[in-house]
């Protein structure tokens, strides 16, 4: 698939008004006009305020008389409630309802083969401008999986990069609560409604990225978690970054269709390697046969993003713990080799704070990573 130029829009380059958007509304729940065909009516009309006053027998020359007669009639009472819900959501002024066309659509998801006609985004919409990066992986993450997102997620933010997942448990979540701890923040596209929160084991960490970093989604609001959406909502967390990084992903991962996706949309792949006994290093393996580039540091990131890493360092050092700091976890080591899990059951820490914790003690040269996820302290 090759990337083609944006479809035109709203005319000009004004932001669309609360009648531009009633009519984005309008087109984009129409019975029977789906993606591809909205995106034909408005490369042939312009602006869904153009396809609705057409008139039937010119429509029916693009779309045929059965949609054309939908499409020429007035808005379905549904159609109209969902409207007035919508403006009066986008009322928030946290929250925002954009069309293609909109100057603030970002600019590289709207040169993607199939960009969404609307984005509804609750949260800091200056995120959208960021440069960023995916994380994606397994929702049945390992402790090791869910440490090295956090902490990929933590320095990449630290740098200014804004990270961008997909809200699921596992490497998702974790990717999403490293990067709210740096200044690049996160963005979290959902397949659901904007103002609903799936899975609701993550509602928590939805309301902090709604009121420290941006939610995104394409569907209409109310809309429930249905299974075809999430893999579709894949091409906009790829589209609006300029890489994706797979963390962990077995054989058959939804995180290798957004692998996938970037690839078609030009853009770079990159893969943590595993174990080669490990299921989850599995997706990742493979995607490093077929051309992902191999990934053992932040600063291969923020080199290939054209972040340079000596000015990103101070900031992602920063952002870390001390080795004072580090104290109590140094000491909950012992002297054997260690899990994340036990260490977990010993520390009163989240997942985050113990990665970013043993990632000040690593880069201190006072502990190594083990295989099998476990860690060990270095005696001198």
């Amino acid at each position: 698939m090759q990337d083609t130029d944006p479809i035109p829009a709203s005319p000009g380059t004004q932001i669309a008004d609360s009648a531009d958007i009633a009519d984005w509304l309008r087109l984009q729940g129409a019975r029977g006009v789906g993606q591809r065909t909205a995106h034909a009516l408005l490369a042939a009309f312009g602006s869904p305020r153009a396809i609705f006053r057409a008139g039937h027998a010119t429509l029916a020359e693009q779309v045929g008389p059965s949609l054309a007669r939908i499409l020429s009639a007035p808005p379905s009472p549904e159609t109209r409630a969902l409207i007035d819900a919508t403006l009066a959501w986008a009322d928030d002024p946290a929250q925002h309802v954009l069309a293609l066309g909109d100057p603030r659509y970002p600019a590289a998801l709207a040169h993607i083969p199939d960009p969404p006609l609307l984005l509804y985004i609750k949260g800091r919409i200056d995120l959208l401008a960021r440069p960023a990066l995916a994380i994606v992986g397994s929702r049945n993450a390992t402790q090791q999986g869910k440490a090295n997102a956090a902490a990929f997620a933590a320095a990449l933010s630290g740098a200014g990069v804004c990270v961008v997942s997909g809200l699921a448990l596992g490497i998702d979540a974790a990717a999403h609560e490293g990067a709210l701890r740096g200044s690049g923040s996160s963005i979290a596209v959902v397949g659901t409604g904007a103002d609903l929160c799936y899975p609701a084991r993550n509602r928590a960490l939805a309301e902090r990225i709604a009121h420290e970093g941006c939610i995104v989604s394409e569907y209409a609001l109310g809309t429930p978690p249905i299974s075809a959406n999430f893999p579709r909502r894949n091409r906009i967390i790829s589209g609006l970054s300029c890489g994706v990084l797979v963390v962990e992903a077995a054989a058959q991962s939804g995180s290798l269709i957004t692998a996938r996706m970037a690839a078609e949309q030009g853009r770079e792949v990159f893969a943590l390697p595993g174990s080669i006994h490990a299921p989850l290093a599995k997706g990742c393996h493979q995607l490093l046969r077929e051309g992902a580039r191999l990934v053992e540091t932040v600063n291969e990131l923020l080199e290939a993003m054209q972040v340079s890493p000596l000015a990103a360092a101070p900031i992602a050092a920063h952002a870390l713990p001390t080795e004072t700091d580090c104290t109590d976890l140094l000491a909950q080591l012992g002297h054997e080799p260690i899990d994340m899990d036990a260490l977990l059951e010993r520390l009163h820490l989240n997942i985050g704070e113990l990665s970013l914790g043993l990632l000040a003690l690593e880069m201190a040269g006072m502990i190594e990573r083990l295989p099998g996820g476990k860690v060990q302290r270095i005696y001198s």
